[in-house]
């Protein structure tokens, strides 16, 4: 490879094949380690058995890669794993436009996630969060003793808190673990210090504890990410001043923002399945987080720099890791892990928030100015030949003929391969 960059122009006409031995030697894979992306390698039946109950196959979604990503000033290659077409294709685009004022600049807090204990049953709820606060060093003793091997690498419970809330079923305590979860995405941690740290509450409160977890609204675990995109580059004022009209329209209106947010986490989500992350808690995390003021809104906020360029900025909890779980087992995700090339979970975090906003530059951009569907449609296309019975070799020929005529359809989709059915009987 003559220099190694993610700059790729003329990447997504390569075949399949084409691709992955690109993607090997970028990434220096192995021969059974490209074999896994194949169809012929992926999650053996037998490791699938133990990730989950009652297994009886599998459910594959399409992997990619996206394109030109430029962050912190080093290229990387980002896998995706995604069902929707042209997800990875605008990333990519708006990834390329992002290159010519200096890619993403992006940034990621200490990897700390909050550990809730809930005691009930309280005589005094506040002179019990007292209690607690004056044993706080006791009660972090006690989770990090349940953990020895994550506090040899540095983390931790790095603060104990307390809050009395007022609910239906009258005041509660809650004691808050702040840990350290380092490279883990944490919550098997998180969870099994909540349970050691129980008894001791019970005994320091005089209460009952209840639920011992985690929360995913992880606001001590942001990531961020920033980018200039060049007036010109994008298409000129106009379309600058299109994007923030857009953007002001998400700000103003939660229906609006639900969908917005929905376009970032098309991307956010598409990494995180790459690399055997936990999406759920994922989008349970931003969203939740969107809406910490009291009212849903957007995750990113776009704005004209002083010489008329578009600029845009994310900000997100992103509880991801790169040890533990699903990625430490599932190959596929340690393959897709090794494309990427990231050594931590911040750096992680760091490339999925950039994917986010490079996701919703490309969203507004597209509904901005020519509509979100001649894009989509295009790729659309080809799934609809496919599900209207086209041979492998006439897929293109039949999205091709619908994105001409202006008619994306199944029904039209049905009449092309009926009408080149009939051809090849004709001819015959």
């Amino acid at each position: 490879m003559a220099s190694r960059t993610s700059r790729l122009p003329g990447f997504h006409k390569l075949t399949p094949s084409e691709r992955l031995r690109f993607v090997a030697e970028w990434a220096g894979l192995s021969e059974e380690e490209a074999r896994v992306l194949s169809a012929e390698g992926g999650l053996p039946l037998d490791v699938a058995d133990r990730m989950v109950e009652n297994v009886i196959g599998f459910m594959p979604l399409p992997l990619g890669v996206a394109v030109n990503f430029l962050i912190n000033g080093r290229d990387y290659l980002v896998p995706m794993a995604i069902e929707e077409p042209s997800v990875i294709a605008a990333a990519s685009n708006a990834a390329r436009l992002a290159r010519v004022r200096g890619g993403f600049r992006a940034g990621a807090s200490r990897p700390v996630m909050i550990g809730q204990v809930q005691v009930v049953d309280l005589e005094d709820p506040f002179k019990a969060l007292l209690a607690v606060l004056k044993a706080k060093g006791e009660v972090a003793e006690a989770a990090n003793r349940r953990d020895p091997v994550l506090v040899r690498l540095g983390g931790g419970v790095v603060d104990v808190t307390g809050r009395v809330i007022d609910t239906e079923a009258g005041y509660m305590l809650i004691v808050e673990l702040h840990v350290d979860v380092r490279d883990a995405m944490g919550a098997n941690a998180v969870n099994a210090m909540c349970e050691a740290v129980a008894p001791l509450i019970e005994e320091l409160t005089g209460g009952r504890v209840l639920l011992r977890i985690l929360t995913n609204l992880a606001v001590e675990r942001l990531a961020w990410a920033e980018a200039v995109f060049d007036r010109d580059a994008i298409g000129g004022g106009g379309v600058v001043d299109a994007v923030l009209k857009a953007y002001a329209f998400a700000a103003a209106d939660p229906y609006r923002a639900a969908t917005h947010n929905k376009g970032i986490m098309n991307g956010v989500v598409a990494v995180a399945l790459a690399t055997g992350n936990d999406t759920r808690a994922l989008e349970a995390g931003a969203h939740a987080y969107a809406a910490r003021s009291g009212r849903y809104q957007p995750l990113t906020t776009w704005w004209r720099t002083e010489e008329g360029h578009l600029a845009g900025r994310i900000e997100l909890p992103m509880a991801v890791g790169v040890v533990g779980g699903a990625t430490a087992v599932h190959p596929v995700a340690k393959v897709a892990r090794k494309i990427l090339g990231v050594n931590s979970a911040v750096e992680l975090a760091q490339v999925m928030a950039s994917v986010g906003l490079a996701q919703n530059f490309a969203a507004l951009r597209a509904l901005a100015t020519e509509g979100i569907q001649r894009g989509h449609m295009k790729l659309h296309a080809r799934n609809l030949a496919m599900a209207a019975g086209a041979p492998r070799h006439l897929v293109d020929q039949v999205a091709r003929q619908m994105v001409e005529e202006g008619d994306v359809s199944y029904e039209r989709a049905r009449q092309i391969v009926a009408q080149l059915a009939s051809q090849v009987k004709t001819d015959m």
